[in-house]
């Protein structure tokens, strides 16, 4: 018998996506038609937010904002932040079905941590219509949560606020946080995680913070790839993780000891 009740996923990145790179692309894009480019480390910084607040964080950024004030001759407002989301949303629904494919190790890590009684739940910076496009994919590809909840579950109130994590736990009829884990691909998964008091995992290989396509990482030698590896359980470690894993298998062998 598992000392664990759940384990509570992040989607893309983390079960689905090697690399989060469906954000990432339309993110680029809706920056790039206001005339300003953001750099990977700007786009990445702020992945697992709410995607509205993603923007607002970027658009904040001293580069990003440096350049805005130069092109339009005033700082960014709120109301920026709006309008580049409608467009980001609207790329970004367009690629998604791009993006539902499981990560290689997602559907037997599942079903070995179900066969040991444990429950499946999930979080995501995605609303619910961007949900509604992968959330079958996947399921047609194997992987399918019992539950999942975005923002739109919480008055918009997304990473770091640990409300996701609650609203998974009522659904799922869980009660003791000790005995849940939250596992993503994200410096704000991590903070979800803790704000929550639950256990706190990072999985580290197919990350947005490691940010490489599954090609771009097989085509790095052993001693690159443990190198990059080393540098993304480093950022799960400072956000304060309790733990971080190469795969979900790992984690899966992890939960059941």
């Amino acid at each position: 018998m598992s000392k664990w009740d759940a384990v509570i996923f992040d989607w893309a990145g983390t079960t689905v996506d090697f690399g989060s790179f469906a954000p990432v692309q339309a993110f680029v894009e809706v920056f790039k038609e206001y005339g300003i480019e953001p750099t990977m480390e700007e786009v990445r910084e702020p992945m697992g937010m709410l995607k509205i607040d993603h923007i607002r964080t970027m658009l904040n950024m001293p580069r990003i904002k440096e350049c805005w004030v130069e092109k339009y001759q005033k700082e960014p407002a709120d109301e920026d932040a709006q309008k580049l989301f409608s467009i980001f949303e609207e790329k970004l629904l367009s690629i998604l079905h791009l993006y539902a494919e499981p990560k290689k190790e997602t559907v037997a890590a599942v079903k070995k941590l179900r066969e040991h009684g444990i429950k499946i739940g999930s979080t995501t910076g995605y609303t619910d219509k961007m949900m509604d496009i992968v959330v079958p994919l996947a399921k047609e590809k194997g992987y399918a949560p019992d539950v999942w909840f975005s923002p739109d579950s919480t008055n918009n109130v997304g990473r770091p606020y640990p409300y996701m994590i609650f609203e998974n736990m009522k659904a799922l009829n869980l009660m003791d946080v000790s005995k849940i884990i939250k596992a993503g691909d994200t410096v704000s998964d991590i903070k979800e995680g803790k704000n929550a008091g639950v256990f706190s995992v990072g999985i580290i290989v197919g990350s947005s913070e490691m940010g490489l396509t599954e090609e771009e990482y097989q085509a790095l030698s052993k001693e690159e790839q443990a190198k990059k590896c080393a540098e993304t359980a480093e950022k799960f470690k400072r956000a304060g993780a309790d733990e971080v894993f190469l795969t979900l298998a790992e984690l899966a062998d992890f939960v059941i000891v």
